[in-house]
């Protein structure tokens, strides 16, 4: 074959591949036929990124690496007619035609179990999966379409004896690991205002990020001469323990396990290097070190690594998530490949310009600017209200007065803090909206769930302490607590698993008074596994556990709405276990248990409901609304008080505001509260810097005309005012006070609203205004623990510094 003949078939092959993809625009398709080597993917919001997944992993399936413009690799069989055949077909060709063309076209196609697709959600896995099945049929199947924690535990399942422990180990939830914590706090006699269990889990949770150990962490706080973080770091060690003795993990475990696993061991790393030709992480500018290196371990066979994130929405720096990982993924990955898809498919151009305008002033940031072409919509809305209460008002008039045809599922209203829930539910109950609270308590939160779940989780691995002290006595048997308390001691002292004692209780004397409603115990659990064994249905067998524990017997004893409520939860877990079996390859008691432990929050949002849905910025990150409000605008607020002074807090804020403003699909109107009751105090506010950042030319300003007590330039327009300088917010009641002669001398720096002080007395806060008084100045001050004060400057600069 002659070299042009060579270029024709390499353009032909390229072409007829991309044609397969025209439903995409020009970026999109790019990133899908780009198959070969690091690729990272700036995706914008709502640019699509799900549906460029998809193609991608198609085109890898069909075609392999044929797309790839780095691949020239031409099949020796290939002739001039084949080439004049490929640059000829076209959508009207036979099947058997493009069957012919596909054939021609790929180079080495990937195989789907060698193709995995990691995501942080289970909602997005699914979602995934099921558009990937409707693609590319039962094939799709083998595709290792999960989150970074379902993949880690298939990998454990396989592999964690390598690590001590057995296959059949529990996951521990949230909860689960305080109230293991809270016991040891308390064992140790250690004061629990001083060492609260989530701080110290919170510690542990950064220090296993880092593959911290607990010696390690003992190490570094001796030489520090922490004396708090070697206590610390004994919470940690016996934390550990207790972990181990359950054969239970947690959730940063199961990754930190997984890259250890990697670590250590050269043969399981390199089957999983050899098996995954291409690994694609979604969200990557949500991960954090662990879930950076087990990506990294994954695809150090081939680096045939893509990476799909926005820089512009990581918001969970609080949770270990570190930007740098996908903003330095260029310098891990030489020659990386960087495509930025900035054309939106969900938001106005209004809308698109407010977000673009916010996160231009982030220097941390890769760069790209989101349009769209579904017109500029009507303008952002920004509203100024009296307080919290007018603010809510404000919102539940505009819901009240929604066009016909629209439902109250299309209204989202986003807040920086939980807090600030309340006065909105109040004005919606008010006004007859049905509306729900995203973040509230999880069904399997719930203590009948977790309760149902107990048995469950002890039926499958006995070790299971926590679980088993959950439902020992529950319904109740007759065991008393002390007799309990001598069960735990004997299985310490033994260094057994509880369940072991108690199944044994007539080889131990102090048991024996206990040892038959012990035995009745271990009978029932005993009896129930065996129906497992014996091939009962998980249905089937939840149904047994229902009326065999006894504990739908104890609700209906007691007739009240409570229990009747907690009945139907009961029977609703059947849901969730049918759910699993639909979806399950090879359903077992493990494989159900792992999925509700790895469950998340946000899934819990679906729009069959018609309620205005009320949520936290964060918890709004990858859904999408018609009309969303954003309130509480107001520095101090959002952006919070610790943000102001650190610009990488800053940024995370800003990124939050800009993660908010792009839920929003055809109107978005932001508010904001000229003084604001929080948390019990009531406290002046100022309008968020992030409206100054905001394109003023483009915005409507509303509301305002609450101000007329507060300043004569309020008099002007009560539809549209202006966001007011630091001075029009200063509201001075008293003459000026003397000024002590201490106080006199003292030099006063030149302060301006946003900056930050330390006081002796009332510790960190934030100027809001500064007004010049002759000689002196009248400061209004929001401190972090006090609220709002008015201080003369001379005086207060006698017991405070500017930070």
């Amino acid at each position: 074959m002659t070299e042009q003949l060579q270029q024709r078939f390499l353009l032909a092959r390229r072409k007829y591949i991309a044609d397969q993809f025209n439903n995409l625009n020009a970026m999109q398709r790019e990133a899908a036929t780009t198959t070969e080597g690091p690729l990272l993917l700036l995706a914008g919001a709502g640019s699509g990124k799900t549906t460029v997944l998809i193609h991608r992993i198609a085109n890898l399936i069909r075609f392999g690496a044929g797309s790839d413009p780095s691949v020239d690799l031409i099949p020796d069989t290939v002739t001039e007619e084949d080439v004049e055949f490929l640059e000829g077909i076209s959508d009207a060709s036979s099947d058997m035609d493009h069957r012919r063309a596909e054939y021609l076209c790929a180079v080495e196609p990937a195989a789907p179990w060698s193709i995995i697709a990691i995501t942080f959600t289970n909602k997005a896995a699914n979602e995934l999966k099921e558009r990937l099945m409707n693609m590319l049929g039962e094939e799709a199947q083998d595709i290792w379409a999960m989150t970074f924690h379902s993949a880690c535990c298939r990998i454990l399942r396989q592999w964690i004896e390598r690590l001590g422990y057995s296959k059949r180990f529990t996951i521990y939830d949230t909860a689960d690991s305080e109230r293991i914590m809270k016991d040891i706090i308390r064992d140790m006699g250690m004061d629990e205002k001083t060492f609260p269990a989530r701080f110290v889990l919170s510690v542990i949770s950064k220090e296993k990020d880092g593959m911290v150990s607990p010696d390690e962490l003992e190490e570094r706080a001796e030489e520090a001469g922490d004396l708090k973080l070697s206590h610390v770091a004994t919470l940690y060690r016996k934390y550990q323990t207790r972990l181990r003795e359950n054969d239970a993990v947690d959730f940063d475990d199961i990754i930190l396990l997984t890259v250890r696993l990697l670590q250590e061991n050269d043969d399981i790393r390199a089957y999983y290097q050899r098996k995954f030709r291409y690994v694609l992480v979604d969200e990557y500018q949500d991960t954090n070190h662990l879930q950076y290196l087990l990506t990294s371990l994954l695809a150090g066979g081939r680096e045939n690594i893509c990476v799909v994130g926005d820089d512009d929405q990581s918001i969970y720096r609080f949770r270990g998530a570190t930007i740098a990982n996908i903003l330095d993924f260029e310098k891990q990955y030489q020659g990386t490949r960087v495509i930025r898809l900035e054309q939106n498919y969900r938001s106005t151009q209004s809308i698109l310009n407010a977000a673009n305008s916010v996160i231009v002033h982030n220097r941390g940031r890769k760069g790209k600017r989101l349009w769209t072409s579904n017109g500029v919509g009507q303008p952002v809305v920004v509203y100024e209200a009296a307080d919290e209460r007018a603010e809510a008002s404000f919102v539940a008039a505009q819901i009240i007065a929604k066009p016909k045809g629209t439902d109250f599922r299309d209204y989202a209203i986003l807040y920086r803090t939980n807090a600030q829930s309340n006065a909105l539910e109040y004005a919606l109950k008010r006004n007859g909206i049905a509306y729900r609270v995203i973040g509230g308590t999880r069904f399997f939160d719930r203590a009948e769930i977790k309760d149902m779940l107990a048995y469950l989780c002890v039926i499958n691995n006995r070790a299971d302490d926590l679980r088993l002290n959950r439902i020992i006595n529950n319904p109740p048997r007759g065991l008393g607590a002390k007799s309990l308390e001598v069960a735990q001691r004997l299985a310490d002292a033994e260094g057994f698993p509880l369940y072991e004692v108690i199944s044994h209780c007539q080889d131990y004397a102090p048991l024996e008074k206990t040892a038959p409603k012990l035995k009745a115990f271990t009978d029932l659990i005993e009896g129930l596994a065996q129906l497992l064994d014996d091939g009962m249905s998980l249905l089937d067998f939840y149904e047994e556990l229902m009326l065999r524990s006894g504990y739908v017997e104890m609700l209906q004893k007691k007739d009240t709405e409570e229990n009747k409520t907690r009945l139907e939860n009961v029977r609703e877990l059947k849901s969730s276990i049918n759910a699993y079996l639909e979806n399950a390859e090879t359903p077992t008691l493990a494989g159900f248990l792992e999925e509700i432990a790895l469950y998340t929050d946000i899934e819990e949002y679906n729009d069959s409901d018609d309620t205005v849905v009320m949520m936290t910025m964060h918890s709004s990150k990858g859904l999408e609304f018609p009309h969303v409000f954003i309130v509480g605008c107001e520095d101090g607020l959002f952006p919070g008080l610790k943000a102001i002074g650190d610009m990488e807090e800053m940024e995370e804020e800003r990124r939050l505001c800009y993660v908010a403003i792009t839920r929003a699909k055809k109107t978005l109107t932001i508010t904001h509260a000229r003084q604001r009751m929080l948390y019990g105090r009531t406290n002046s506010a100022l309008p968020s810097r992030f409206l100054r950042e905001l394109p003023q030319e483009e915005i409507v300003k509303k509301g305002g005309y609450v101000y007329q007590q507060y300043s004569p330039s309020a008099a002007q327009s009560a539809q549209h005012s202006s966001f007011r300088n630091a001075q029009e917010f200063a509201t001075p009641k008293k003459s000026t006070p003397s000024t002590p002669a201490a106080a006199a001398s003292t030099p006063i720096p030149d302060l301006k609203k946003g900056d930050m002080v330390s006081h002796k007395a009332f510790g960190k806060g934030m100027v809001l205004s500064v007004m010049k008084m002759g000689g002196d100045a009248l400061l209004e001050i929001i401190f972090d623990e006090i609220g709002t004060k008015k201080l003369m400057a001379k005086t207060a600069f006698a017991h405070m510094k500017k930070l």
